[in-house]
């Protein structure tokens, strides 16, 4: 991927040039174990602004087919951010990437996740094949309730935070940075030129002297709150997550189970109503309920339940815009 570092007062007129969305396709929406209906968990991501950042949270099994279902190019993928290492998260990752190599990527791929830095190197050296691009592990941090910045591109920032799975897992969120609307009558007013470096020095800072006069942001801009999407991968309710989906555009969740079932705590899963309970405590604007039992065969059903918790169900291929 490439970021490209615009000068400051392209930065600044942003918002007047580029309307910025979130593309959201569920590639996989299952539990554990594909139905005829649902695969493996897998989420793709695109960033639209102007440049396309294109990435995947997990990478179930047949995630590469599904790619080509949905007419997502898997070669523009540079970033790949696991939610945890079980099997159903992450075994397309072999198929994907030797597919990758076979149509002559060569571009490093970055797979993030807790412990990364483990299992990434036994992906890589595992069977015969040899592979012409690199593949670059990053850690998330899977233990305590902070949130950790993954990596930062010009106009958003990829999250994680530890979750509560049994073994290690995280939740990550893409938070769009806060944009800046000069108003030019009101930057006028306050005797500032058409243009110049005070203006980034006032968006960098958040305020500046000008002829001996304070300036700052608010006097002379609109902030434009950034979206934000948030996944948890699998997890039990938990604390980490209302604070990282707190004021979220998009929730998607965990919600194998839609009742009670025995050994609930066993499985180490969210219910989908503790799912919309957590949305509701986080004010969240939109919730999707994933990550789907295969005991549940009934759509409508379902679709009526997550309704009546005012979630919508994912399906595969289903796409959200942000």
């Amino acid at each position: 991927m490439r970021f490209v570092f615009n000068q400051w007062i392209f930065n600044l007129c942003l918002p007047f040039f580029f309307m910025t969305q979130i593309e959201v396709t569920f590639l996989g929406t299952t539990a554990g174990v594909p139905t005829k209906y649902r695969n493996h968990a897998a989420l793709h991501v695109k960033y639209k602004s102007q440049e396309e950042f294109s990435c995947l949270f997990d990478c179930g099994e047949g995630t590469q087919r599904q790619l080509l279902l949905a007419g997502i190019n898997f070669m523009d993928i540079d970033h790949i951010f696991i939610s945890h290492w079980h099997a159903d998260h992450f075994a397309g990752l072999l198929g994907l990437l030797e597919t990758m190599n076979l149509e002559g990527r060569r571009e490093p791929l970055r797979i993030y996740g807790p412990e990364a830095s483990k299992f990434v190197p036994l992906l890589e050296a595992l069977g015969y094949s040899t592979k012409d691009f690199g593949l670059i592990p990053v850690d998330a941090s899977f233990e305590g309730n902070e949130t950790e910045t993954l990596m930062e591109g010009e106009e958003f920032v990829i999250q994680s935070i530890p979750m509560k799975h049994g073994i290690p897992a995280v939740a990550y969120a893409l938070v769009e940075k806060d944009r800046v609307n000069i108003d030019k009558e009101r930057a006028k007013a306050m005797g500032l030129p058409d243009k110049g470096p005070i203006f980034g020095k006032i968006k960098k800072d958040g305020e500046a002297l000008f002829k001996g006069k304070k300036i700052t942001l608010e006097d002379i801009a609109k902030i434009i709150s950034g979206k934000k999407i948030v996944y948890t991968g699998d997890t039990m309710p938990n604390r980490n997550i209302a604070k990282m989906a707190k004021n979220a555009d998009l929730l998607i969740h965990d919600s194998t189970f839609f009742e009670d079932v025995e050994n609930m705590s066993g499985y180490k899963h969210t219910r989908a109503d503790e799912a919309a309970r957590l949305a509701k405590e986080a004010n969240v604007k939109q919730l999707a309920l994933t990550h789907i039992s295969r005991r549940y065969q009934s759509l409508k059903e379902l679709e009526d339940y997550a309704k009546s918790k005012g979630a919508i169900l994912a399906t595969d291929l289903m796409k959200i815009t942000v």
